[in-house]
């Protein structure tokens, strides 16, 4: 007996068609957008650090030729997130000359009892300043693990651009504020922090 012939499909009705590449259509701009967001953000960041934009601090490889005698009072504003840990600068505040190289300390104590690695996020304020104020050295450009109960001091070394004293935008200014926070570092592995801990801090 030869098998019966399987039924014709019935032609799918016009408008579910329609709603069916509209929800394709739709998906596929949502998908290429979260891609975007995701590559928008490692580049977003590349250009803060390269132009000050927002306040970010750009690093710098050498210190400047010259020094203005043009003073500036620089406060440290010091933070911590999710994180059991103290953070505070040695110095409130520093008085430099345009151009010339401080240093600054910070101090942090893990309270937990265990390793933990964080990484520091930073800005100065007013905004505009940003994009003079650069860094020779700092605890910023890498993860820092801090073992269990442990006191660490991080320096920090910087100075401001002389063109500074230039710029209509902030010539003006006689205060800025360099700020720091200290996040969980997610993607630390705990064999690595482990051992990241056991290795003596310059």
């Amino acid at each position: 007996m030869s098998p019966s012939p399987s039924p014709e499909r019935a032609p799918l009705d016009p408008q579910l068609r329609r709603n069916r590449n509209v929800a394709i259509v739709c998906a596929a701009v949502f998908l290429g957008m979260v891609g975007a967001a995701f590559a928008a953000v490692p580049a977003y960041r590349a250009f803060c650090q390269a132009t000050g934009y927002g306040g970010t601090v750009r690093r710098a490889e050498s210190a400047p030729d010259k020094i203005i005698d043009r003073q500036l009072r620089v406060s440290f504003d010091t933070n911590v997130r999710n994180l059991p840990w103290s953070f505070i600068p040695e110095q409130r505040s520093q008085t430099m000359k345009l151009g010339e190289t401080k240093i600054a300390v910070f101090k942090v104590t893990n309270h937990a009892d265990h390793p933990i690695t964080a990484r520091a996020l930073f800005n100065v304020a007013p905004d505009q300043a940003g994009a003079y104020f650069r860094k020779l050295q700092c605890f910023c450009f890498s993860d820092q693990t801090v073992g269990a109960h442990q006191t660490v001091e991080m320096p920090v070394l910087y100075f401001v651009d002389p063109k500074f004293a230039d710029d209509i935008n902030t010539r003006t200014f006689t205060d800025v504020t360099l700020s720091y926070t200290f996040f969980p570092a997610v993607d630390a592995k705990p064999q690595d922090t482990a051992a990241a801990a056991a290795k003596p801090k310059a």
